[in-house]
């Protein structure tokens, strides 16, 4: 797969609360070393889900007439999905447990990666295409890892800006997690109008 083709699944992997979440863990009381297991149990769980689509799966992709149809009823659970999200946006507002991520212990914090990651439904449906994908098309399992490592390398931008800018990270993250906590409507309707590309595109 190229880069191209990765970075908008690896985006769809870490949009929405996972990348919130990051932040959060960024600027929490053990910030270091929850971002840190944060990553690392995100690193085990798409690497196993992915694993086991590229192991299990491997049927030859293709547009067949049944597959487009369910294509365009995906796009229409999206497109009406995209229109709930824009009436309630009034009402959205982030989970209730990102709440107790200030006061979170790396144990937490791994778990907490590994389910995001792992169990969140966009994200297994990501790992599981990237995995199936490769295998249909009878590329090596390692070639899996450049996925990991871009999405990795997303979800750790938070972790990464506290190392690189020092105070100046310790002053703008702040600011980043409030912008998202007020605006999460606008981050759920980012995640959605990307699969409505990744849709569009499959059809086309």
């Amino acid at each position: 797969m190229s880069f191209l083709t990765l970075l908008p699944m690896a985006i769809v992997m870490i949009a929405g609360p996972q990348i919130l979440s990051a932040i959060f863990l960024a600027t929490s009381q053990e910030w270091k070393r929850n971002s840190i297991a944060y990553v690392l149990g995100a690193a085990l769980s798409i690497t196993i889900i992915a694993s086991a689509a590229f192991f299990i799966g491997g049927g030859k992709p293709g547009g067949s007439d049944g597959n487009d149809t369910i294509y365009w009823v995906v796009l229409g659970l999206l497109l009406v999905a995209m229109l709930r999200t824009y009436v309630k946006r009034g009402e959205s507002e982030p989970p209730k447990w990102m709440g107790k991520l200030q006061e979170a212990s790396p144990g937490f914090s791994f778990r907490l990666g590994f389910l995001l990651l792992g169990v969140f439904p966009t994200d297994i449906i990501t790992s599981v295409a990237v995995g199936s994908s490769l295998a249909a098309n009878g590329d090596p399992w390692w070639h899996l890892f450049p996925f990991v490592a871009l999405t990795l390398l997303l979800l750790a931008a938070p972790l990464l800006a506290l190392l690189l800018m020092g105070e100046r990270g310790q002053t703008l993250l702040p600011k980043v997690r409030k912008w998202m906590t007020d605006n999460s409507w606008i981050v759920n309707e980012l995640v959605l109008l990307l699969f409505v590309g990744l849709t569009v595109s499959n059809l086309a």
